[in-house]
Parts: structure tokens; C-alpha cells; sequence
């Protein structure tokens, strides 16, 4: 049997409020949250945490060898975004890495892709949204990414879902574009996205039912998701789905995540999910999709991926201001540090050190077992030369030796937190903190890595790891 052996989910700290964007602008107001990256994060970056929790755990038999990434905002364009990911994973140079963007849709076809591979795939969506200033776009879309990893069963890693059925229908029609340049989609009105999607969703939901052998009150979890949200609604209320099957969107809580919205929602289901169930997964975007799984008895013995998607809701930092996200965007320009901006990253270097810079592994002295980053060949206690093996480090353990607050260095969004911390199992590492404030940092914090984008200079962007506060969960897990 193939099918889901490994999920995860990544939602960014910080959540902007209906009401602080209205108290900026003088109007709107209401409820509901949006999730939003950092200033330093992407879709990449995101992509990357995603992979990282559904990866935490996975035996070396499953792990991917073919890695598909799809989102409608990708880093760079004329360049394969999930190469950097690839990088980051720390993924075999013969695994295959290639971006399946351009429109919400290519969700879809980067789960498939890695649903139908013959090897162990894994299918990255993420997306970073946004939307011109006051308009419903803006406050109604959300920042996530997540992970889907597929592969044979085995003892080692048995699937948890198989993908029994799918449907699909697609037609052409103008609800939403964005052309190249642009910094923001255009949406005709919702009215003609939801009589267009109407028929197209039925269709292909039936397709799936009827595949499946299933009808729809029989299913025990339905997620309908979309970016025109009159049209999912209302095929959620005429689906023929049981109410409490129904899946809560979450776009009062973090916003439509656009292309990562069906991984996202499916890994808040999984959360959740007995064995034996069925789970469809409706995707209205130019067409509509249809993908129904069941979930196997392994569910039941397999550790699920921590922090949840639940508990990532919880953790949100509410307290962003409005003209925090606007300059994090890049529409509301700030004067930097008055010191020199930094300069691109040159290639040689930049691929010479690709095992440390992208997937941090430094190296453990075979003779005194001293752990050095950045990577070495003399060992700087017992001296011995060339004795040295790599050591993965981007997941272990930390705590803050000593920090400062620095003013005056380059960044995006000042000031600097600059930590140094201390590894458990040996190596110290110098480095910049994320996801906290100046007063939030303390000697003794236990904190942990995070791939993130250390500037942008002449359209080269600058990925490392920097540290940001442990999250209980994940702590916990890995105290398991």
C-alpha cells in the first residue's frame, strides 16, 4: 500500500487584528485575525519549517526523494525555489527538487505529483498573501505553509492515509489574476465566482463519491476550501456532507492561506482524525478538485507532528501593528540603521559552504567529539587535523548563553536581538534571534533554530538560521 505517511504545518508567529488595521485607517473594524511572516520569512522559509516538522522523526527509508513546492509568491522567479529547500532539508543531491506555481491550483498538482511517485515525495505548499491597503484582501488572506510526505508502507513509517479517490473538472473563466509585477490579485465580483464554481464543484465531488463507493453523509471529515468564499460556502452548505463532517476553515483565526489552505486544513483533520475514517478534500480554483483519503490503524501508533496546527493557533502573537505589517511588506519604506547595507552573497562561496549555510552541519571532532560551527578541519580543543565528521545541527536543542540589543547593526526591522547559544551535546554558535521582542530575551532560554532570510541586497536573498524561542510543543516532543 502507498499513500500519507508524514504531515506538517507551519503557521508564522504574529497575527494582525481586524481592529488594530482600523485603528490605523480610520474605518473597517470587525473580528478575525490574519496570520502574517515575519520580516524575515517567505514562502521558502515558511516551506521550509513545514517540511521540518513533517520530516522530525521520519527513518532514513522514507525519506523524500522527489520534493515538489508550489505557491503563487515564490522567493525568486527564472530560478527553482525548492532547491533551497532541497538544501535546507539537507535532501540526497539525486532526490529532485522543482516549483509547481503560478496559481492556487498547483497545490493540487504538487500532491498529486507526490501521491502517484514510485519513490517516497514530498509535497510543499506554502504561500505568503497580501492585498492592497483597506481592501478585503488584505485582512482576509493569511500567511502558512504545509507538508505533505507520501511513500510505500512499512514498518518503519507506515501510512496513515491512503488516497483511494479523486475528481476533477476545470473551465476557463475570470475570477482572480494577477499579473507578473503586480503586487497584488484582482477579483471580479464574488457573485460570478460562485455561480461559476457551483456546477464545477458538484462535479467533481460526485466523480470522487462515485470512485470511492462512498456517498456523502457517509464521509467523516470534508474540507472545502478556495479563495472565492462565497462559492466554497456555499457548496459546503449544499454538499450533501453531514454538518459536524465539516472542517472549520480557520479564516476567522488566521486568513485564507490561498495555495497552502488544502495541506493546511487536511494537517488540522489528521490532528484530529481516528483511524478508519474517510476525509475529502474539496479545492475550488480555476476547475475544482477532489481528493478523499482514509486514515489507517496506524494513526492510532504513529506520533503526530507537534506543535499541532491548534496549538499554532493558540501561540499567535495578536500585538502586531498595522504599520509593523505594511513595513514588513514593503509598502510602508523605513529609514534603516545609518550603517552600510550589507552586499549580495557571491555564489563560489555561497556553494562551497551549502552543507553548513543552508542545511547547518557543522562538524564533531572524531578524537575529543568537539562540535565546531562554523565547520572545521583542526580541532581548536584536542588539535587533531582532518579527524572530523559532519554533524547535523539545525534541530538541537539550545538555550541562550548571553544576548544584546544592537541598534545600530543592518536590518530589516530594527533593532537586532544578537544571542549567543550554547547546544546541548556540545557547540556554541553566534547568531540573531527572531519571533521576540528587545525585553523578551533572557540568559537560560531554551530556543531553537529556525531557517529564515537574512536580508535581500541586489535581488540575491541571504538565507541562514537564526533562533528563535522553543515552542512548548515542539520541546516537549523532543523531551519524549
Amino acid at each position: 500500500m502507498r499513500g500519507l505517511v508524514a504531515y506538517g504545518a507551519y503557521i508564522p508567529h504574529y497575527r494582525l487584528s481586524a481592529s488594530a488595521r482600523a485603528t490605523m485607517l480610520g474605518k473597517g473594524g470587525g473580528k478575525g485575525m490574519r496570520a502574517v511572516a515575519s520580516y524575515d520569512e517567505d514562502t521558502t522559509t515558511m516551506g521550509v519549517e513545514a517540511a521540518r516538522t513533517t520530516l522530525l522523526g521520519v527513518p532514513a527509508v522514507a525519506a523524500p526523494e522527489r520534493l515538489y513546492f508550489a505557491t503563487t509568491n515564490p522567493a525568486y522567479l527564472d530560478k527553482t525555489n525548492a532547491a533551497v529547500l532541497h538544501a535546507a532539508l539537507g535532501m540526497n543531491r539525486s532526490a529532485l527538487a522543482v516549483d509547481t506555481g503560478g496559481a492556487p491550483r498547483s497545490a493540487v498538482a504538487a500532491i498529486l505529483a507526490a501521491a502517484e511517485s514510485r519513490e517516497p515525495a514530498l509535497a510543499v505548499l506554502s504561500e505568503l498573501r497580501t492585498g492592497l491597503s483597506g481592501g478585503a484582501e488584505e485582512m482576509n488572506s493569511g500567511d502558512a505553509a504545509a507538508a505533505l510526505l507520501f511513500g510505500e508502507d512499512s514498518s518503519d513509517a507506515p501510512v496513515i492515509a491512503e488516497l483511494i479517490a479523486t475528481g476533477w473538472s476545470t473551465d476557463e473563466f475570470l475570477d482572480r489574476w494577477r499579473v507578473p509585477g503586480e503586487p497584488a490579485s484582482r477579483v471580479w465580483e464574488e457573485r460570478f465566482g460562485e455561480h461559476a464554481y457551483g456546477p464545477l464543484a458538484e462535479e467533481s465531488f460526485a466523480a470522487a463519491l462515485k470512485r470511492a463507493d462512498l456517498a456523502a453523509d457517509q464521509l467523516d471529515h470534508v474540507v472545502v476550501c478556495g479563495l472565492a468564499g462565497r462559492a466554497v460556502k456555499r457548496f459546503a452548505a449544499t454538499s450533501g456532507a453531514r454538518r459536524e463532517a465539516l472542517a472549520p476553515d480557520l479564516s476567522k483565526t488566521i486568513g485564507n492561506t490561498g495555495t497552502a489552505q488544502p495541506g493546511l486544513l487536511l494537517a488540522d483533520v489528521l490532528d484530529r482524525a481516528e483511524p478508519d475514517q474517510t476525509i475529502a478534500v474539496v479545492v475550488l480554483a480555476d476547475g475544482a478538485s477532489t481528493l478523499i483519503l482514509r486514515t489507517t490503524k496506524a494513526l492510532r501508533t504513529t506520533r503526530r507532528p507537534r506543535p499541532s496546527v491548534a496549538e499554532q493557533l493558540d501561540a499567535g502573537d495578536a500585538g502586531l501593528s498595522y504599520a509593523t505589517f505594511l513595513s514588513w511588506r514593503g509598502l510602508l519604506p523605513g529609514e534603516p540603521p545609518r550603517r552600510p547595507e550589507p552586499d549580495a552573497p557571491a555564489a563560489p562561496p555561497t556553494y562551497r559552504s551549502e552543507g553548513y549555510k543552508y542545511g547547518f552541519t557543522g562538524t564533531r571532532c572524531d578524537e575529543c567529539g568537539t562540535v565546531h560551527l562554523p565547520p572545521a578541519r583542526v580541532c581548536y580543543r584536542c588539535g587533531s587535523v582532518d579527524r572530523m565528521s559532519p554533524q547535523p545541527m539545525a534541530g538541537a536543542a539550545a538555550t541562550v548563553a548571553t544576548f544584546t540589543i544592537d541598534r545600530l547593526a543592518f536590518t530589516p526591522s530594527p533593532p537586532m536581538i544578537a544571542v549567543v547559544v550554547d547546544f546541548e551535546g556540545g557547540g556554541r554558535f553566534r547568531c540573531e534571534a527572531t519571533d521576540a521582542e528587545p525585553g523578551s530575551i533572557a540568559i537560560g532560554d531554551r530556543v531553537e533554530l529556525t531557517f529564515r532570510r537574512l536580508f535581500t541586497a541586489d535581488g540575491v536573498h541571504n538565507y541562514f538560521w537564526k533562533a528563535r524561542p522553543a515552542r512548548g510543543a515542539r520541546a516537549g516532543n523532543e523531551e519524549d
